[in-house]
This record gives C-alpha cells, sequence and structure tokens, in this order.
C-alpha cells in the first residue's frame, strides 16, 4: 500500500530547481497557527507590486504531513517574489477531503495579511491545484469581493458530488464485472482490506483479454486517458492495447486509492454515502465516454457481449445517496457558475486523477450562469496530474494578469503561452512547454444541485 501512496505522489508535475530568476532584494515571513489548528504561511517580497497570491494546495492523505504551502513549487515561488508577488496559504486544518477546513483557513490567511504585514493588498489572486482547484473555485464563488481573479489549476471543478459520482461508477462497475461483488464500493468498512482486494482483482483481471476488455469499460465510466507516462508521446489513436495498459497503471496506482480507500474518509466526514447510480443507464454513460470506441474494440476482442455487462450494470444500478450526506457534499461543495472575476483554468490532457473532462463541467456550469466571458480554459498536451512545468504555470499566470490589467484576454493561444513559457529557460522547462488546443471529454456525471440533475444522465 505505501508503496501506492508513494507513486500517487509522484504523479506531479515535472518542475526544476535549477531555474534562476533575480531576487527580490528581500523577503519578510510570517508563520504561524488559527485556532483551528491549521498553520499559515505568508512571504512579503520588498519592493513589494501589492499584489497577493493566495494559494490552496491539494488532497493530503489522511496520516500525511500537512504544512503550510504558498505556492504550487518553488521554482514558480520564487519567480512570484521576484515579480514582486506576495504570497501566502495555509495547511488547512485537517487532512482529506477537507473543503470545510479550507474555505475557512484561507480567507482567515486573507484576514490576517494586513494585521501582520501592515500593509493592504492591492488585489488578490486565488490560485491552487488538484483538490485545491476546487478549493480555488469555491473561495471566488463563496467570496468574490475578496478576490480580482482565480487560477485554478488540474482542479477538481466539477464539484465534490460529480467527482465522487464518476469515481462511484467506476467503482460499481469493476466490483460488478470483475470483483463479483465482494468489494465495498459505498459504506466502507474497512477500508485498507478493501482496497488491497481491488488491487488483488485488478492484477487478476489484467492477466487475460477478458478482464482487459472490462477494465477498459470501468475506465471509460471514470474517462480515464489511456496515456499514461509523464514526458512520454501517447499510444496511437487505434492502439487500444496500450490505452488499455495505461489506464490500468491510473487505476493501480492512483483512481483505485480513491474509489476503494479514501472515499471511507469522505464518508466518515458526510456521515453516510453521498454518492449514487439509481437511474443510470451505463449504456448512455458508455456512448457519451471519450473511450467508447477503445471498450467495444477490446470487447470484440475477447469474444464478449458488451450489451450483455451494460445490462447487468444497469440492472444493479440501485445504490441511494444518504440525504444527509449528500447535503454535505453539496455544500463541500458543488459549483453553481458564478463567477464575477477573470477565471483562467490550465488542465492537462492526459490526467488520470482528475480527468480533463472536469474542465467541460466547469465551463457549462458557467454558461449556464451566463458568465462564459469570465471564463478561459488553456490546455497542456501531457500525461500526469498537474503535470506542469513551472514555465507553463507562469505563462498562464502572466495571460490573467493581462487580462486583469488590460480588461480583456489575449495570449491564450497555444503558440502564443508557449512562447512565454519558452522564453524563460530550461530551468523552468525540464521538458518542452506543450500547450494546445484542445476540447475537453463530456464530463459524465456533471451535477449542479437542481432537481432535474438528480439522477445524473
Amino acid at each position: 500500500m505505501f508503496q501506492t501512496l508513494a507513486l500517487v505522489a509522484a504523479l506531479g508535475a515535472p518542475h526544476s530547481p535549477a531555474a534562476k530568476h533575480r531576487p527580490p532584494l528581500s523577503v519578510a515571513t510570517y508563520q504561524g497557527s488559527f485556532a483551528d489548528g491549521a498553520t499559515y504561511l505568508i512571504q512579503v517580497p520588498q519592493p513589494w507590486n501589492g499584489g497577493l497570491v493566495l494559494y490552496s494546495h491539494g488532497y493530503v492523505l489522511p496520516g500525511a504531513a500537512n504544512g503550510a504551502a504558498d505556492a504550487s513549487d518553488p521554482v514558480t515561488g520564487a519567480y512570484l517574489l521576484s515579480e514582486g508577488y506576495a504570497l501566502a496559504g495555509s495547511s488547512y486544518a485537517t487532512t482529506g477531503w477537507a473543503i470545510q477546513q479550507a474555505l475557512p483557513d484561507q480567507i482567515e490567511v486573507l484576514s490576517s495579511f494586513p494585521t501582520l504585514t501592515g500593509r493592504q493588498p492591492s488585489r488578490t489572486i486565488a490560485w491552487g491545484d488538484s483538490m485545491g482547484g476546487l478549493v480555488t473555485t469555491a473561495l471566488i464563488q463563496q467570496y468574490p469581493t475578496q478576490f480580482n481573479a482565480a487560477l485554478p489549476m488540474c482542479g477538481v471543478v466539477s464539484g465534490g458530488v460529480g467527482f465522487w459520482n464518476q469515481f462511484l461508477d467506476s467503482g460499481y462497475a469493476f466490483n460488478t464485472l470483475v470483483a463479483g461483488n465482494q468489494l465495498q464500493v459505498v459504506n466502507i468498512g474497512d477500508a485498507l482490506t478493501n482496497y488491497d482486494a481491488a488491487l488483488t482483482d485488478l492484477g487478476n483481471a489484467q492477466a487475460g483479454v477478458e478482464g482487459q476488455a472490462r477494465i477498459a469499460l470501468v475506465a471509460a465510466l471514470a474517462d480515464e486517458p489511456g496515456w499514461y507516462l509523464t514526458g512520454y508521446p501517447p499510444p496511437a489513436k487505434t492502439d487500444y492495447t496500450d490505452q488499455e495498459i495505461y489506464q490500468y497503471y491510473w487505476m493501480a496506482n492512483a483512481e483505485f486509492l480513491f474509489e476503494f480507500f479514501l472515499r471511507a474518509e469522505l464518508e466518515g466526514r458526510a456521515g453516510g454515502n453521498p454518492s449514487w447510480n439509481d437511474g443510470i443507464d451505463y449504456k448512455a454513460q458508455l456512448e457519451a465516454s471519450v473511450d467508447s470506441k477503445e471498450v467495444k474494440q477490446l470487447y470484440k476482442r475477447a469474444g464478449l457481449d458488451l450489451n450483455f455487462d451494460l445490462s447487468r450494470l444497469n440492472a444493479g444500478a440501485t445504490i441511494s445517496a444518504d440525504q444527509g450526506a449528500l447535503d454535505y457534499l453539496t455544500q463541500n461543495i458543488i459549483l453553481d457558475g458564478q463567477i464575477s472575476v477573470p477565471v483562467l483554468t490550465l488542465h492537462t490532457t492526459g490526467d488520470g486523477v482528475v480527468v480533463n473532462a472536469n474542465e467541460n463541467a466547469y465551463a457549462s456550469g458557467v454558461a449556464g450562469a451566463g458568465n462564459s466571458a469570465s471564463l478561459q480554459q488553456v490546455f497542456v498536451n501531457r500525461a500526469g496530474h498537474c503535470a506542469f512545468t513551472s514555465g507553463e504555470e507562469i505563462a498562464a499566470f502572466e495571460a490573467l494578469i493581462g487580462r486583469l490589467n488590460t480588461g480583456s484576454w489575449s495570449g491564450l493561444g497555444a503558440s502564443a503561452l508557449n512562447k512565454v513559457a519558452n522564453k524563460l529557460g530550461s530551468g523552468y522547462n525540464p521538458l518542452p512547454p506543450a500547450y494546445v488546443a484542445f476540447k475537453p471529454a463530456e464530463f459524465l456525471r456533471t451535477y449542479n444541485g437542481s432537481p432535474s440533475w438528480r439522477r445524473g444522465r
């Protein structure tokens, strides 16, 4: 198990510690803790340009070290300080799905800044990655007057309910078609035993073509990419064999950790199961998935009846959410599309932890609320979760600052962003900048809290 956790932790950005940039004359650092136990970190350069950048970190595994962070990585943080921006962030009071603690803790950082530093920011920008991308979008939704712009990166911007529902679909399909209904998909008791059994079943299934076909179907219901290795090209579009192998890697090293282990932490917080699949049509889910052609081809190769397996899934789709737990996850949190500041999202195309379809869900919600003019989305063509170079992050940040300074979006084409990142040099780009024009996949379990979305598709 610990090996797997280490692999998950390693699925991060290809940042380089070798980048050099002119340092600020000095940096004042403020550290401390809040009453709820969260710690904070604030750094203010001299000279300071008046900008404050509030960083929200991602999911921290229960029991892991949980220190305050004020930047995605030291290289990007050093660049922002050298440009005159103050950095700030908190640890959040708890680990796990800590949205409930993250929002007030991050706001307390902002409230403490003038008292600690004796100065008031002229503009405040929210940014964060992974679960921190969700925290970032939640902050500007709930506290719109406290921010001037936001940069959510590789964020869970489908919102908590949709994100965990899509994981439920994948875990349920695996349990039904591969594990013989021997796993706990919801209301997980012994999470470690459950997780270990899931990994054993996954490894056994991968050994044969029938299991591989069903793994592909499981992956399709979560829109898992068939691309895994950061820095390497993806398989050919019709190389379904290699695509399935990479989906297997995503399951073994990341996805199953959430589906069969970390869900227990969420259920403990929520007081029950917040996810459901009653009424879901898995035939329709597969047809809408970007992986549907792969599944059909691998089922044909294995001599399996795909319609039979889909009918099995539909017949057993009877999991209901506990209303109190659903209410908790709705509060922590769904995104309603109400944004009043410029937002630029950043995602890799081959993310198997927070799939790129999250961006489709967010854009749809923002469009439904009539706020599309405030949102732009850019993509890096690379496998990996949050696998951005520092140069790519800085290019996105500078484009967002340009929007604030001029009042209009510009410089968001792939070639323009790559040019900005490249100018920073190899110290900021251990991999070549790889912005690309890209349309994200459809998110299969979009949920915005209205009654019409109660059953998903």
